[in-house]
């Protein structure tokens, strides 16, 4: 059983990234602060499923000198590593004027150079594999832009270019590196929206809806497939044609 390791697991998107993967036959390692309710109750069904396996493991993203030693962690317990999905980060949103230097500093340490470090301690054991699957969870405001999100946009941006880069960089390896860019998902983080908000998203979008879970869920469980062996340095746009 490939093993898999998907950041901020526990709740929303990441928690449904995690149980697709588990559903496909993927050993997934879900990583977050605290083992949530919610999924304490997918590591169950998952168990009943038997298709794959959906273990939690803590780890705080931003003590970022304990990344190299978690992975060995994983390694250790469980072999290989074979997927990595950089999903955790913040969805800060404020006028690029009035953020504050805190928020705009742990927004980039959390969406961009923690994915970028634990890649880079991933990666040591694909690469003694000769093959693997690096997901990162992007945006689609990375390209469109979107009011009050400039800072939150910029780090988006800047996993693009660090999924186009590396998937040059790796492909000579056998490891595949793409991205995928949700519109605006019906998660905790959209919550905020006012209903007038979330109307207009609906209606910016070809299918008049906002994207679920489980699509994006199902873009991820494709990419780190075998199906998607000759697919790399992509982003995969999951919007329902708010970019179209």
């Amino acid at each position: 059983m490939r093993n898999v390791i998907v950041t901020g697991g526990s709740r929303g998107l990441g928690l449904g990234i995690s149980e697709a993967l588990a559903a496909a036959g993927f050993a997934v390692y879900a990583v977050a602060r605290k083992l949530t309710p919610e999924l304490s109750r997918a590591i169950d069904s998952a168990a009943e499923a038997g298709s794959g396996a959906l273990h939690f493991r803590s780890c705080d993203l931003a003590e970022t000198t304990e990344l190299g030693s978690f992975v060995k962690s994983v390694r250790a317990d469980g072999g290989p590593i074979y997927g990595l999905v950089n999903n955790a980060g913040l969805g800060t949103s404020s006028l690029a004027s009035q953020i504050l230097d805190a928020d705009a500093e742990r927004l980039v340490r959390l969406n961009v150079t923690v994915p970028v470090l634990l890649t880079k301690h991933v990666l040591r054991s694909m690469l003694a594999i000769g093959t693997g699957r690096i997901v990162n969870i992007s945006s689609i405001v990375a390209e469109t832009g979107y009011g009050g999100l400039s800072a939150y946009s910029a780090t988006k941006a800047a996993m693009n270019g660090f999924t186009g880069s590396l998937a040059r960089e790796l492909g000579p390896a056998g490891i595949t590196v793409n991205a995928v860019a949700p519109g605006f998902v019906a998660t905790e983080m959209t919550q905020e929206l006012s209903d007038v908000d979330r109307t207009k998203i609906e209606r910016r979008s070809a299918l008049r809806r906002m994207v679920e879970i489980t699509d994006v869920a199902s873009a991820v469980a494709f990419l780190m497939s075998d199906k998607a062996r000759n697919i790399t340095g992509t982003v995969m746009t999951v919007d329902a044609g708010t970019t179209a």
